[in-house]
């Protein structure tokens, strides 16, 4: 009958359109800066530190923002109240991601971090929360407490080179829990192999932001052709990539078809393939996915966070005592282990706040919305990328008294404290929420506890007979790495030193 008046139907979808777009009309975007015809928020879009600049506008424009570039909606977050109604609470539409096409070009897109909201994702995931759950991550409580002791052995032989002995704590950390494999020399290949895939992340550009991301077609231009840089690169680099990917995981399946190996995450999902998925080609490329999220996963963000650690420290004197004092009281003349956490909680403070004070992926990865919304009585329309700004929610003066102060006390309870709460917003939120967390926290309490246990931070001291303040400069990439700073590290007395060449 329909088909037999098509005027009708298109009548009838012209009429659906008006409507829908009438309704659309109703709800204004969130506020933004005020924008150039057609080509938007393009000539003002910070090249660089966009999270600071995005915190500045919030002052003017509120905690979500509304941004448009050609092609493109942006919606900014810079509360953790927005952050939570809509990342969580309305997680069902706002969990996908944008499609990170630099990463395609690259080889990292089959890893939980850059899929989308899909099946493979929750595959992903689910695999991940076998292994990192709360409970389930204490398993790996004896890999970090052992990598630790190796890390304050390295210090004392090597204390100017603080910044790669804890990229090496952080990468053969990953590798063991990952792989099962035991780095024992700084030759091995996989130790520049996963330094080199990293630097290939961080060269990319931010992911979903990069010109190729926001115009795809770009890809398929001649290299010289002005926005193709990061595709050129990430095309360079893929071999890398992919070699990372497989270097140790493809190993493992062929022994185990012999022997047993050395128990890893790698190794318990390759003998627990369901029946109807072995010689699932698919399923293969998963598991290896997963792997390889735990091992590179693990290495940028540990490293770039315990760097900013030591730099804080470094201009912190007044933490680092108050600390150190608490670590004796608990320890007297021992190591520190995960047993101790409860009982030293001015050290976890120190943590929490080294997250607080500068997270290291300060904008998150992007979701993107897959339905039309209306928050605020504001419309966020389907396929807008929406962006937390972790650093402007960490600087939240409603929350955090003096936000810009390095001060541990403030996570606290009163009146020893400020009672404030707890920063949550570095590992992401809802159904993206890092699915790493605990064992990624677990790292960071064991190094932080160690070195302030054994180690005394000074200021370095220059030509001139004075000390060197440090500052704090970053390299910028998907995760934000601090440049190494001239200091002082020096074992806290005989006994410590005993304590490290004993352990």
């Amino acid at each position: 009958m329909v088909s037999e008046h098509p005027l009708i139907v298109i009548l009838f979808a012209a009429l659906c359109l008006v409507l829908w777009n009438l309704n659309r009309k109703k709800h204004p975007y969130p506020p933004g800066p005020p924008a150039d015809p057609i080509i938007g928020h393009f000539r003002i879009m910070p090249s660089s530190s966009q999270e600071e600049v995005f915190h500045e506008w919030a002052k003017t424009y509120g905690d979500i923002m509304h941004l448009h570039v050609p092609g493109q909606n942006l919606i900014i977050l810079d509360s953790h109240e927005v952050a939570t109604d809509l990342l969580e609470r309305r997680s069902s539409i706002y969990s996908s991601r944008p499609r990170f096409v630099v990463m395609e070009i690259l080889g990292w897109h089959p890893v939980v971090t850059f899929l989308p909201y899909s099946q493979r994702f929750w595959r992903h995931r689910k695999i991940m929360q076998k292994h990192f759950g709360r409970e389930q991550s204490l398993t790996f409580h004896p890999i970090l407490v052992h990598h630790a002791r190796t890390f304050l052995r390295r210090m004392l032989e090597k204390p100017n080179d603080y910044d790669q002995n804890i990229l090496r704590f952080a990468t053969t950390s990953s590798i063991k829990v990952a792989y099962g494999h035991d780095v024992k020399s700084d030759d091995e290949p996989i130790l520049e192999l996963a330094h080199l895939a990293m630097d290939a992340v961080n060269n990319t550009g931010a992911p979903g932001n990069t010109p190729i991301d926001h115009l795809p077609f770009l890809q398929h231009f001649p290299d010289w052709f002005p926005g193709t840089h990061y595709a050129k690169y990430a095309r360079s680099r893929r071999g890398v990539v992919r070699q990372f990917h497989d270097y140790l995981f493809d190993p493992i399946v062929k022994r185990l078809q012999v022997c047993a190996v050395e128990p890893s995450i790698a190794a318990v999902e390759l003998e627990n393939v369901p029946e109807e998925l072995k010689g699932d080609k698919e399923y293969m490329l998963d598991l290896k996915g997963v792997a390889a999220t735990v091992f590179g996963g693990g290495i940028d963000t540990t490293w770039s966070t315990l760097t900013i650690f030591v730099i804080l420290i470094l201009l912190h004197p007044e933490v680092q005592k108050k600390a150190q004092e608490e670590l004796d009281s608990v320890l007297g003349d021992r190591l520190p282990d995960f047993s101790d956490e409860p009982s030293l909680p001015y050290v976890n403070c120190v943590v929490q706040e080294t997250l607080r004070w500068y997270p290291v992926a300060p904008l998150g990865v992007p979701h993107m919305s897959t339905e039309d919304d209306v928050y605020r009585g504001y419309f966020i329309p389907k396929g807008s990328i929406v962006i937390a700004n972790a650093r402007g929610i960490g600087l939240d003066e409603r929350k955090y008294k003096n936000p810009y102060e390095f001060n541990p006390s403030r996570f606290l309870p009163k009146p020893e404290g400020f009672g404030e709460p707890e920063f949550t917003t570095a590992w992401g939120y809802g159904r993206r929420a890092c699915p790493g967390r605990y064992h990624a926290e677990a790292e960071l309490w064991i190094i932080i506890a160690s070195m302030l246990a054994v180690f005394d931070f000074r200021k370095a001291i220059g030509s001139d007979g004075k000390e060197i303040t440090p500052t704090l400069e970053f390299a910028q990439g998907l995760g934000h790495h601090p440049k190494p700073v001239p200091c002082n590290i020096c074992p806290r007395s005989v006994m410590a030193e005993k304590l490290i060449r004993q352990s």
